[in-house]
């Protein structure tokens, strides 16, 4: 495997696997270019040393082969003005002769996009034969696609078996985002601090479980806290609750206690009688909720809790929302956090914000470069914490 930054692409075509998987509106506009954004970079970098840039990706879920709501045509003008203004070469199909024939002709400097590779069901069954036809269309294979390492796809694992390992590499996001979970997972300083946020603790099970032999710290919000609560025997009215995940949260308790690992619940939560914009809310301790009443964003007193915890830290991993954030009334929560861990990096702890919910957070309160590092992977960040081997990662090394 080759280090991106020490390559030397002049002549050569680059065929980089991004991650342009962006939320469109109905008139195809992007609405959040994050992903995009994040492998301009690694883009200008091969285009400086006088290389040309083939990108491929996936867009959404199209399950019956090609459909206009998921062609990539719709992010060529949005590329190119990213690029400041070169031109973005487009071919409707990933394979085949035009796909062929564009990158054949491709001279340095230039950029080609191709359409979709879930429009064919090969490329996440992880096909040999599609990922080598793929392999034909560059000189050199960059994985930059943080966001689907996770899958065993024909563009992420197989197709870097078609290149000799000096021709294979990780791009600039691939390489910042490995070495941020690095850090956090093996070389965190004390004292450490998770915050696990979201809905289910049946999704955070194996990270919370992983991290316990690391971290000092653990804080959970979100709707998962409420089932921490009531198998404790707290009373939490209508909140969100797994029933079958109760023996689960008291074997987690059990676990942290064991290890000398402090798990911190919201003492206090933003109560509303339904779940809407416009319920009447109020506070109530978070194992004492009437009857009829939800918790929908954590209280002023788990605020203050939560941020003395951040405040003393020295690594920050945060994964999930504390609340409804997207409700204005139920998002004072997750902002406060967003702020306390700003001010927790100011002050030298080494930050990483993934998943997300987590980064839509930041962006929308605007403190995303107020952090050490926001992660563009969700589910592949998830696993890299849960302690599984991704196979994009795999595949390179």
């Amino acid at each position: 495997m080759s280090k991106f930054s020490d390559y030397n692409f002049k002549g050569q075509k680059a065929l980089i696997r991004v991650d342009f998987n962006v939320p469109l509106n109905d008139k195809f506009e992007i609405t959040d270019d994050t992903r995009i954004l994040a492998t301009i970079p690694t883009i200008k970098k091969i285009l400086g040393d006088g290389g040309s840039v083939i990108l491929m990706s996936h867009l959404g879920r199209p399950k019956e082969g090609p459909t206009d709501k998921y062609s990539l045509k719709h992010l060529v003008k949005h590329i190119s003005g990213l690029l400041g203004g070169i031109p973005v070469l487009f071919a409707d199909d990933c394979i085949g002769e035009q796909a062929y024939s564009i990158a054949g002709r491709l001279k340095s400097g230039e950029v080609l996009l191709l359409e979709n590779l879930r429009f064919y069901k090969e490329e996440e069954k992880g096909d040999k034969a599609f990922a080598e036809k793929l392999a034909k269309l560059g000189d050199v294979y960059v994985n930059d696609a943080f966001g689907t390492a996770h899958r065993a796809h024909a563009s992420t694992a197989v197709i870097a078996q078609f290149f000799p390992a000096d021709k294979r590499m990780f791009g600039l996001v691939m390489e910042r985002e490995v070495a941020s979970a690095e850090k956090i997972l093996h070389q965190s300083e004390k004292p450490f601090v998770a915050i696990i946020g979201g809905a289910k603790v049946s999704d955070k099970i194996l990270i919370i479980e992983n991290l316990l032999e690391r971290d000092t710290d653990i804080i959970i919000g979100g709707g998962m806290a409420y089932t921490f609560f009531k198998a404790q025997g707290g009373k939490i009215g209508k909140s969100l609750c797994e029933e079958d995940r109760l023996d689960t949260a008291r074997d987690l308790l059990k676990k942290a206690d064991d290890k000398g690992v402090c798990i911190h619940l919201p003492s206090d939560s933003i109560i509303a009688d339904k779940f809407a914009a416009d319920a009447n809310d109020s506070t109530a301790p978070s194992n004492a909720i009437p009857s009829g009443w939800m918790g929908l964003d954590i209280g002023p007193n788990a605020i203050e809790q939560f941020s003395n915890v951040i405040r003393k830290s020295k690594t920050i991993l945060w994964n999930g929302p504390m609340g409804v954030f997207e409700m204005e009334k139920f998002q004072h929560g997750t902002r406060a956090i967003a702020a306390a861990v700003a001010k927790s990096t100011k002050s030298g702890a080494f930050s990483l914000v993934g998943g997300g919910d987590s980064v839509a957070a930041v962006n929308q309160f605007g403190f995303a470069d107020k952090v050490s590092y926001v992660s563009t992977g969700g589910g592949a960040l998830l696993e890299y914490f849960e302690g599984k081997v991704l196979p994009g990662i795999a595949a390179i090394n």
